[in-house]
């Protein structure tokens, strides 16, 4: 059976998040040199994850093949039955950002966006496995792909599945992706190979953050007429400046069809603190959550009043679904959480 001509444009959907997934893909962690020594604690949180996922949805691995069999055992282990292993090598773990993004096609089928990945602006090498692995993916699953020449990140697109995409300019338009494009070249090609209609601009992210802001640890539709977006108070923050103006510009959002969307604060954690480490101040957030077909699975901090008041706010966002907590303290050392390692696959939908 040969693989579908891929399609472009308005012949394509961007589902949101929320949809009904059939699997959530993972880049599993291998290397000793990260995480300041704490490999094996980051991979006990890497099958709690697993675990968490399995109850909705298929868990799909990258992975080079000589690790398969130690992955295999650490699942079984945790209880994880409902995973699949692919021979795809990586260079590191964060899949939302070197993974595909899955789209739906006007038949219902789906198809593979395959940009380019430079590791977040050429700050961390080597890249090149992980920039393979849209293409391994789309092979492995004999789906059609459209590639760009544009470099962009998962993390740094959030959409509403309605044909509205939020992003920052401190991202996409940053001289270390994608010199000498405008604001019009990078939304043309967001419409080619997503299909989105609106595209709305940010400023900048949060302090620490390795990606220079991206959208995922700032601001996250909730539904396609509601975001959740991270505030700070306390104006000595180094997050308050960039914070206030992308909450003042999120006053003017609106939905392609022009009603305005509602905007619903989520808090910062406390501070987290790496003392002799490149990052000072971690960029932990909880918005970095994953929303995974009946529950929202969400970075804590191990900070009992903070964790306890985002949780509550994301329940009342998420009526239907269990909100659960996951320590992402390993993980945000080197700059992420829970939505940064993962890549949600959509179920087929019905045609358009």
């Amino acid at each position: 059976m040969s693989t579908p001509t891929p399609l472009q444009g308005r012949d394509l959907r961007w589902p949101a998040e929320w949809e009904p997934q059939s699997a959530v893909w993972l880049s599993w962690p291998h290397r000793q040199d990260l995480w300041q020594g704490g490999l094996d604690e980051l991979i006990e949180r890497y099958t709690e994850l697993a675990a968490a996922i399995a109850a909705e949805a298929e868990v799909r691995i990258n992975a080079a093949a000589e690790l398969h069999r130690g992955i295999a055992a650490q699942l079984r282990a945790r209880g994880v039955e409902r995973y699949r292993l692919f021979d795809h090598p990586t260079n590191d773990v964060w899949c939302r950002d070197h993974g595909p993004i899955f789209t739906q096609r006007r038949d219902g089928g789906l198809q593979i966006a395959d940009w380019r990945f430079n590791a977040w602006g050429g700050k961390f090498a080597p890249w090149d496995a992980d920039n393979r692995i849209p293409e391994h993916i789309a092979g492995s699953l004999a789906l059609p792909r459209l590639s760009s020449d544009i470099i962009l990140e998962g993390g740094a697109i959030e959409g509403n599945g309605q044909g509205l995409l939020i992003t920052t300019e401190a991202v996409l338009l940053n001289e270390n992706r994608n010199p000498g494009l405008s604001k019009q070249d990078i939304e043309a090609e967001l419409l080619r190979l997503l299909g989105v209609t609106s595209v709305f601009w940010l400023g900048s992210g949060i302090e620490g953050d390795d990606t220079d802001g991206h959208i995922d640890d700032m601001v996250r539709f909730v539904a396609p007429d509601a975001v959740v977006s991270i505030t700070e108070p306390d104006p000595h923050s180094p997050h308050y400046r960039n914070l206030a103006e992308n909450n003042e510009r999120l006053q003017d959002l609106r939905t392609p069809d022009g009603h305005r969307v509602d905007i619903i604060p989520l808090p910062m954690p406390q501070p987290l603190i790496a003392r002799d480490w490149r990052l000072e101040q971690l960029p932990a957030s909880y918005a970095n959550f994953l929303i995974c077909n009946g529950s929202v699975i969400v970075p804590i901090f191990m900070q009992d009043k903070e964790d306890d008041r985002a949780l509550g706010i994301l329940r009342e966002c998420f009526p239907g679904r269990r909100v659960v907590g996951i320590d992402a303290r390993r993980l945000v050392i080197e700059g992420g959480a829970i939505h940064c390692i993962t890549q949600q696959q959509p179920a087929p939908g019905s045609p358009f």
